[in-house]
């Protein structure tokens, strides 16, 4: 009955959008008008085919055409009609979401003259563009030395990149960007980050929607970012490429064993092979690609000791130091993945169309530990598997109306620990972690950290469009998603001080040391949106509906925070979305838009510490929030598009975003020394700024082409940390809220790209990116002085990424030899900084006299074996981003 009653307000919200269905999803549309050369007048009945496909429309009385559901790629447009010469456009590129205007006129028909063939170029500036959108296709990916979705967006304007290198869209968390594949969620509902990778090589469009955007995307405060796989064509199309390289760098000061050249240090094998099916080329194809990576890393340790030594340090005068390790050097920060794909396109009528997408992800890593960086075997690897599966059916109902039926299967399991049985004899005693500081190096024992996630989603969507007339294209949508989030983590417990942990044991479920949860919360939607189309004016207007149940319990006394709980309370959600876009010029167009989005909180913070574990007087537990509210922003828009010659355009954006209801944690005292913390809905965020783009365009008779994005905005918001949000429940006292610079807030990001070359010869391209440095808090430990949370800015950023490559024509065969470089002035990037001095290259610690004992104890006794200086432990090159890296390699396609 719960489940049934919950479900009564969404089911008629469904009904509701039933009764107005028109729905869109991953495609775009070809549109234009046909006149007579001669006499500038409309011509009738002009039959236009999309080549090698069954897409097609006729004109109209008025000489217009429409075609919709055109899957995004480069196409050729054949124009023909009685008494006219038959005409051939070529390179008429589509975008998903966007309408490709293609007019042209056509001269009386002529004895025995061939198809006239033209070229089409891509539009600079898009006069339906009503937000911020930018769409990369494969043949911008592949000419730019780029590896990842992330390294594509980074050269995004408005998109900066934090110090762990995740991404933020305009201000925004990163945890709040939606990712999907083929207009399907791949969202980890545990965090929200991507279930599975793709590799660039399967990559059709990429496609990232920042700011505002339409009624049909929801669950995002940022942006969308939506990945079109590729298909399988007509004819067979293959690759095959190796490379391999390593970090060449002069930083030796700073990366133990980085002049060690080795040039299989780091390397990527990939495939790619798509076309007909054997015997049913008319009506199935597939496509197949892979990608296998392997790296060493640039982080090493020294294996000086192992984790079964223990260490003895209570008397000063004879340190007991047991290091039986063989000196061996270690890469501390390696990786291996594998991500495959694979999709099969079945077209058994010229009105149905069925996609089978498969999307595997394995991968393997560890983050390099500098407290075990002589005793690396004792740090814990990482391990990712995911997969999506995905069944489209896409049914063309006319010329005008079409529907698509999706449905996915998503997965991802991660864990992490040193040894996969928990109970494994290797792991030591807490005792094993014994050091004469803190402010030095382990001297064995091991990490004995344990977890393992299993998130699952399964996802239904029902999609329609409807071109009702040539000005109204409707669109309406619903989609289902159910979770299942599984979820175990724990510490290992062993003392040789304990009877009870004598042995490598795992805790109990009642002790805070183990948590361990089953959840499965449901998520619905549906919107309708109205695309209006004028020559003089573009409209999107759509409204959306959310439905959130985290299925789960909170408490609803903050006194009593581990005692009775009730059901959370379903969340309901109605945005309106608004995009307008009209010209100025011929070539100039402005656009305004506007917008109410919401997002849930990652679920993990829901479900923290379910059972409610508590020890009021030893610590400060934290508790989730199942009843926690949906984030909230809303968000303005305005810019102006302007193209200034054939290949030549800027963009300009203005943006203004009101975030509120932002996770946050609230320190509660109930009285005395009771204290704990709980996830509230209490943080705020403002950020606003403009963002300006410059793009030349490469053509055959210019070789040179660029790109140059900037973006100035300032992201500001409560003071987020736990102690900025207080309540004294015994005095009634709350904390004063304080607004500061957030954590990633980036005043000013610079990015470039330029590209040179011939095609089918060579190309040289280059990707330059200038940020100014991130926040971060100063604090001087001496006199125990805080400063305002973010008032100190880090250093600033400069890197710069090269590929070239040349090519040679065999026969059928196209070879390719490249190099890529990444970091290639070998630039010193910090990514953390000390907090006493705002750099990563020193701190004040070794003047406080930290780490003094191990000094002291090595300048009276000598060099002594798993000794290090305070000055070795200060070093950490984990502060600083990557080195040069070289690699060099070669493809080969057909």
């Amino acid at each position: 009955m719960r489940l049934t009653s919950r479900l009564f307000f969404p089911l008629l919200i469904l009904v509701f959008f039933i009764s107005n269905l028109s729905f869109g999803g991953n495609t775009g549309k070809i549109a234009g008008r046909v006149t007579d050369h001669e006499t500038r007048e409309a011509i009738i009945g002009v039959t236009v085919l999309i080549e090698g496909t069954t897409l097609g429309a006729a004109t109209d009385i008025n000489g217009y055409y429409m075609i919709n559901n055109v899957p995004p790629g480069s196409y050729s447009l054949i124009f023909s009609g009685v008494g006219y010469q038959r005409k051939k456009v070529s390179n008429v590129k589509v975008s998903v979401d966007f309408t490709t205007k293609q007019n042209i006129d056509m001269r009386s028909e002529a004895i025995n003259v061939e198809t006239v063939v033209v070229e089409a170029d891509a539009p600079l500036v898009r006069q339906d563009l009503t937000s911020s959108h930018t769409t990369v296709d494969a043949s911008v990916i592949e000419a730019l030395p780029v590896e990842s979705i992330s390294q594509i967006l980074s050269t995004q304007a408005g998109i900066t990149t934090g110090s762990g290198g995740e991404l933020h869209i305009r201000g925004g968390r990163s945890t709040e960007i939606a990712y999907s594949i083929n207009g399907i969620s791949i969202a980890n509902p545990f965090d929200n980050s991507q279930m599975v990778s793709i590799a660039t090589n399967a990559i059709q469009e990429l496609s990232v929607v920042s700011g505002t955007f339409n009624a049909e995307y929801g669950n995002s405060l940022s942006g969308i970012v939506n990945t079109i796989t590729k298909e399988g064509g007509d004819k067979y199309k293959g690759m095959i490429s190796f490379y391999t390289g390593d970090y060449v760098s002069t930083r030796d000061d700073k990366f133990f064993n980085i002049d060690d050249i080795d040039p299989l240090n780091s390397s990527v094998s990939e495939l790619t092979l798509g076309g007909p099916i054997p015997g049913l080329g008319q009506y199935a194809r597939f496509f197949l690609s892979g990608r296998y990576g392997y790296s060493k890393g640039y982080l090493y340790g020294i294996r000086e000791f192992n984790p079964t030594d223990i260490s003895y340090f209570d008397n000063p005068n004879k340190w007991e130091i047991s290091a039986t390790g063989d000196g061996a050097i270690v890469p501390m920060n390696r990786s291996r993945s594998l991500n495959t794909t694979g999709k099969l396109t079945i077209r058994p009528t010229g009105m149905f169309k069925i996609n089978y997408d498969i999307i595997l992800s394995n991968g393997r890593s560890q983050s390099y530990s500098h407290t075990f960086k002589y005793n690396p075997d004792a740090n814990p690897t990482d391990y990712s598997n995911g997969a999506v599966h995905t069944l489209e059916i896409t049914h063309t109902l006319s010329n005008s109306t079409f529907y698509t039926l999706r449905g996915s299967l998503g997965s991802e399991t991660n864990k992490s620990y040193l040894y996969e049985d928990p109970i494994d004899q290797r792991y030591q005693a807490s005792q094993h972690l014994n050091r004469p500081t803190s402010s030095t190096f382990y001297f064995g024992g091991t990490s004995n950290g344990y977890s393992k996630t299993i998130a699952t989603s399964i996802t239904g969507k029902f999609d329609i469009t409807s071109q009702i007339s040539n000005q109204h294209e409707l669109k309406a949508g619903l989609e289902v998603r159910t979770h299942k989030l599984d979820y175990d983590a724990f510490s290992v417990l062993r003392d040789t001080a304990d009877r009870r942990y004598l042995n490598p044991t795992i805790p109990d479920l009642s002790s805070p040391y183990h948590d361990a949860y089953l959840r499965k919360p449901i998520q619905f939607a549906a919107y309708v949106q109205d695309k209006i189309e004028y020559e003089n004016v573009v409209m999107n207007f759509g409204v959306r509906y959310d439905f959130f149940d985290s299925q789960f319990e909170y408490a609803p006394d903050v006194f009593k925070p581990d005692g009775s709980r009730l059901e959370a309370e379903p969340k309901h959600q109605i945005s309106p979305r608004l995009g307008v876009s009209f010209p100025i010029t011929d070539k100039g167009i402005i656009h305004f838009s506007y917008g109410h989005f919401f997002q849930m909180p990652t679920f993990r913070n829901l479900y923290t510490n379910p059972e409610f574990e508590t020890n009021l007087y030893s610590d400060q537990p934290i508790f989730g929030n199942a009843n926690l509210n949906p984030e909230k922003n809303i968000s303005y828009e305005i810019g102006l598009q302007q193209q200034m010659t054939d290949d030549l355009a800027f963009n300009v954006t203005g943006f203004y975003k009101d975030v509120r209801n932002l996770l946050a944690l609230e320190v509660t005292r109930i009285s005395g020394e009771k204290v704990y913390q709980r996830y509230v809905n209490k943080d705020y965020g403002n950020i606003k700024g403009i963002t300006f783009s410059l793009t030349k365009r490469r053509t055959k008779t210019d070789m040179l082409g660029f790109t140059i994005d900037y973006t100035f905005q300032t992201a500001e918001g409560n003071d987020n940390n736990a102690d900025a949000f207080f309540l004294d429940l015994s005095s009634g006292r709350e904390s004063e809220k304080q607004v500061v610079y957030l954590g990633w807030d980036q005043s000013h990001t610079l990015n470039g790209t330029i590209q040179l070359g011939v095609q089918d010869d060579w190309n040289a391209s280059l990707i330059g990116r200038l940020a100014t440095g991130l926040p971060y808090t100063p604090f001087v430990t001496e006199n125990s002085i805080g400063m305002k949370t973010n008032s100190g800015r880090k250093p600033a950023q400069l890197s710069a990424d090269l590929l070239f490559e040349k090519e040679f024509l065999v026969w059928d065969y196209r070879i390719s030899f490249f190099m890529k470089v990444f970091n290639l002035f070998d630039n010193l990037n910090e990514r953390l900084v000390y907090s006493d001095t705002g750099t990563a290259t020193y701190t004040l610690a070794e003047i406080r006299g930290e780490g003094k004992v191990v000094d002291n104890y090595i300048k009276n006794k000598g060099e002594t074996k798993g000794l290090h200086s305070t000055a070795d432990y200060f070093n950490r090159p984990h502060y600083y981003a990557a080195p040069r890296q070289i690699r060099v390699g070669f493809s080969l396609s057909f």
